[in-house]
């Protein structure tokens, strides 16, 4: 859905799964210093919004979600995931309830394969999931953020910030009280920064939650039984995930950044040496300078050089092998 706030001054559209909002303003730097310094907002309006209303939503949502959420509190925000048979992410929602429906939001053209599975799994419980994508919009402001949320705005407050859901006729009137706004260029180097994966960034067909650092923000190890449980449990006791997600310090001097999907390599094999995983996101920072995150294979050294692409770069722990 394309965004108004598209309309603002200096605006530039995002492309590919974001396309609908803004990517900047015109000034991805001074964007990223005011949500650091807690000031300004992101516009989130392109991503899903989901609603689950009912006296059995958590319960049943407990039964289905990797996250503990049976007796989650009113106001409480909590992400979890959706897993296939095989313990493979599927789906990544980002929760609260309000005391009478869960809201959600999810990736950006996701929301319809995951309201089509949540139906097909409604049995006799008293819920009513609801795609509620066309009527409310997400925006998104920093920590530190004095900002009052608008009344009837749902807030979902994390360490990183408050997720606002609010009807999609009020976005205009919100850019105008709460300036400036920052693109999602702004947000997803912050997220980089934070080492915050993101579903079909950071995961692949075949991720599960342990590679990308999921476990325990995102997946409850002492829960009862949901799909792809077997899986999470027998990595866990084993402790040797396939892959594991790095953050990159990438070189300077570059003035290409590694796409999403370029490989990474041994810095001493060269480029032509052995594809050992591949970057999922990269950013230019306003004090790190440009840096990505990465997949790689269990068995590369923490304390190796890396190539990624083409350019240089230094490896920090997420995930540890």
């Amino acid at each position: 859905m394309k965004s108004p706030l598209l309309s603002l001054p200096g605006a530039v559209p995002a492309e590919g799964v974001d396309e609908g909002v803004a990517a900047h303003y015109g000034d991805l730097f001074r964007e990223q210093r005011s949500l650091a310094d807690g000031t300004g907002f992101v516009d989130l309006s392109h991503r899903g919004v989901l609603t689950v209303h009912g006296d059995d939503r958590l319960t049943w949502l407990h039964l289905l979600l990797t996250q503990h959420v049976s007796d989650l509190p009113a106001g409480r925000a909590t992400e979890s995931l959706i897993l296939s048979a095989h313990g493979h992410i599927e789906h990544a929602l980002y929760l609260v309830d309000d005391g009478a429906t869960v809201w959600m939001h999810v990736e950006p053209g996701t929301q319809a394969a995951l309201l089509g599975y949540l139906e097909s799994m409604k049995f006799f419980y008293r819920v009513e999931v609801a795609d509620r994508t066309g009527e409310f919009a997400v925006v998104h402001l920093p920590a530190g953020s004095i900002a009052e949320p608008p009344d009837g705005a749902v807030v979902r407050e994390t360490a990183h910030g408050r997720d606002l859901f609010l009807p999609r006729a009020d976005l205009p009137a919100f850019a105008e009280r709460h300036a400036p706004a920052a693109g999602l260029l702004a947000y997803e180097a912050l997220r980089i920064e934070a080492h915050r994966p993101r579903l079909g960034f950071e995961t692949d067909h075949r991720t599960i939650p342990h590679e990308v650092g999921w476990i325990g923000d995102a997946v409850h190890l002492d829960k009862g039984c949901y799909r792809g449980q077997e899986t999470v449990a027998r990595v866990h006791n084993l402790g040797k995930p396939p892959r594991r997600l790095v953050f990159l310090h990438l070189d300077g001097s570059e003035v290409h950044l590694p796409p999403h999907g370029a490989p990474v390599r041994l810095a001493d094999e060269g480029p032509d040496g052995r594809k050992l995983g591949f970057v999922t996101t990269s950013a230019r920072h306003h004090e790190l300078g440009p840096i990505a995150l990465a997949l790689v294979k269990r068995s590369v050294p923490p304390d190796a050089p890396l190539i990624a692409e083409t350019t240089a770069a230094a490896q920090e722990t997420v995930v540890q092998p």
